[in-house]
């Protein structure tokens, strides 16, 4: 039988953030991911970073190449009744954002886990949770056709929305919240430059629309779609036609179409399980909720979950102190909850709910609002940096 510290469940960014932190501070972890490392470092995901994200990448010494290639961005720009309004981040509430995708982050915590001594499985099957509610819990896992046992003394369950660890908590010991939002969002990442410097948020009659990048001459940009629509119905000359319908006069003429390299189309949900802890297990980013992605939220969230995480681990293995781990969910879901809140505020302003004429107008009548309000604007930029530590 094997035995670690902390089991770690999901080799994704939260999953690789979290045992490269705890493997600075002494701390035993290994990694157990169903898929392998090739697939889990293509997964086209989310690319904005919070301030606490850059700096908790800092601290887990994986932030070189984020410091040269990422794009701070000091502001975006909101396009609604045909005219574009700039957000000042900065200046409203003293942060800014980078762009540096999701598939980046984890291609470096993966180089850095493979350069330490700390074992990790990937492609692994048969991932299975017991003895979470006792001072041992148990993984048993199958790994290159051998059956593995690893003892731990606790678990993080990282490995997402559709992941082993939430469901291996009783159904009666979690309660659900979740919120479906009628439509869904059509990606297209292109090898074309950014129609601007900083991220367009777009209110059109005929949907939302949102102009993003991953780089100076890499763009990922979105369309609002049904949740029937199949991706395969949108040719690449549809999206660039919808898209260009959708943005400002002076923003579809910049815009510079190309191949897509990659589309999908992402349905969207709010979604929070509480508590995020079920006896030596600890639930972390997707696991536990979900965000649509109009407030970049998600992969903020997830380092949000791992840093509070990593310190109550942290202190724990130094001082034999459970405080900080029995406060873990609490400090967690204080963060996630203000946090999804923003995200369904801001997916409400942005985005084609029906054909209600009296909703379209609120929509514009309160994106005036922000607009000319400083105090309306600031509480806008804060909540966007991401809220501060308490």
């Amino acid at each position: 039988m094997n035995r670690t510290q902390v089991a770690i469940i999901g080799a994704g960014p939260s999953g690789l953030m979290l045992a490269q932190l705890l493997q600075g501070r002494g701390v035993d972890c290994v990694l157990i991911e169903q898929r392998s490392r090739s697939y889990v470092e293509a997964r086209i995901r989310a690319g904005l970073l919070e301030q606490g994200t850059v700096d908790l990448l800092a601290q887990a010494g994986v932030s070189a190449r984020l410091a040269r290639e990422g794009l701070v961005h000091d502001g975006l720009e909101l396009a609604f009744a045909g005219r574009v309004h700039r957000i000042d981040l900065k200046a409203l509430a003293g942060a800014t954002m980078t762009v540096y995708g999701q598939t980046e982050i984890t291609k470096d915590l993966g180089d850095a886990r493979a350069a330490s001594d700390g074992r990790t499985y990937y492609q692994c099957d048969n991932v299975a949770l017991s003895g979470l509610d006792s001072a041992r819990p148990h993984v048993t896992f199958t790994h290159q056709g051998a059956a593995q046992d690893l003892e731990c003394d606790f678990v993080a369950g990282c490995d997402g929305f559709h992941g082993v660890s939430r469901r291996s908590i009783p159904a009666a010991s979690m309660r659900i919240h979740e919120r479906v939002y009628p439509f869904g969002w059509l990606g297209v990442l292109a090898e074309t430059p950014p129609v601007a410097d900083e991220l367009i948020y777009a209110n059109h009659s005929r949907g939302f629309a949102l102009c993003s990048m991953r780089s100076r001459t890499r763009s990922r940009h979105y369309v609002q779609c049904t949740p029937t629509d199949k991706v395969e119905e949108w040719s690449d000359a549809r999206f660039w036609d919808e898209l260009r319908a959708r943005l400002p006069e002076d923003y579809a003429n910049r815009l510079i179409t190309g191949p897509s390299i990659e589309k999908s189309i992402a349905p969207l949900r709010s979604f929070v399980a509480e508590p995020m802890r079920f006896g030596r297990l600890f639930l972390v980013g997707d696991a536990a909720h979900i965000v649509p992605p109009t407030g970049a939220k998600g992969l903020n969230l997830a380092a949000a979950d791992v840093r509070v995480l990593h310190q109550a681990l942290g202190d724990f293995y130094s001082s034999g102190k459970e405080s900080l781990l029995e406060q873990y969910s609490s400090r967690a879901l204080a963060r996630v909850w203000k946090a999804t809140r923003f995200s369904w505020w801001f997916t409400t302003l942005t985005h084609r709910f029906s054909d209600d004429s009296f909703a379209h107008r609120l929509q514009l009548a309160e994106l005036e609002y922000l607009s000319e309000s400083a105090a309306a604007a600031t509480a806008f930029a804060e909540n966007y940096v991401g809220l501060k530590f308490s």
